[in-house]
């Protein structure tokens, strides 16, 4: 089969993101540095893309057709040589409708949730499917033509 693990899966903007999506902010994505590392005093490197080399940057988002509000903010990764630069603001707001290009998709499980037997308990098996996502880009939302009148 030509998925593996950690396969980044093809899904479009409107899939993923069906009523929109809107950029809080963007940041770099950090390798882990240990507690020795800190101690040295050495700088925090910036993580980079397995598989294109470029840096990674960590693109807060809310997912307006989100059901839950702890559901409603993700994180959409994007490598890139320079830091990706938000859309504008719609105009009085901080508001920003984006587009991301490229998307994809990588599922993953969630098992933070499932316990193991523990003194005579059974197993509860809380664990779910989560999912990483990752762009190339992000783009301004072009408003949409306005539907003609019959």
């Amino acid at each position: 089969m030509a998925i593996t693990g950690g396969s980044r899966l093809p899904a479009g903007h409107d899939f993923v993101f069906p009523r929109g999506a809107l950029v809080m902010g963007v940041e770099p994505v950090l390798k882990f540095q240990s507690a020795e590392e800190r101690a040295k005093g050495l700088p925090p490197e910036q993580e980079k893309d397995k598989e294109t080399g470029l840096l990674v940057w960590s693109v807060l988002v809310i997912d307006q057709a989100a059901e839950r509000k702890t559901d409603a903010v993700v994180t959409v990764k994007i490598s890139a040589p320079h830091q990706p630069v938000p859309p504008e603001a719609i105009p009085g707001t901080d508001v920003r409708p984006v587009v991301f290009e490229g998307l994809t998709v990588t599922p993953w499980i969630d098992d933070k949730a499932c316990r193991g037997v523990h003194g005579g308990e059974r197993h509860r098996c809380r664990a779910k499917l989560g999912y990483s996502l990752r762009a190339s880009g992000m783009k301004p939302v072009v408003g949409k033509p306005a539907a003609k009148a019959a």
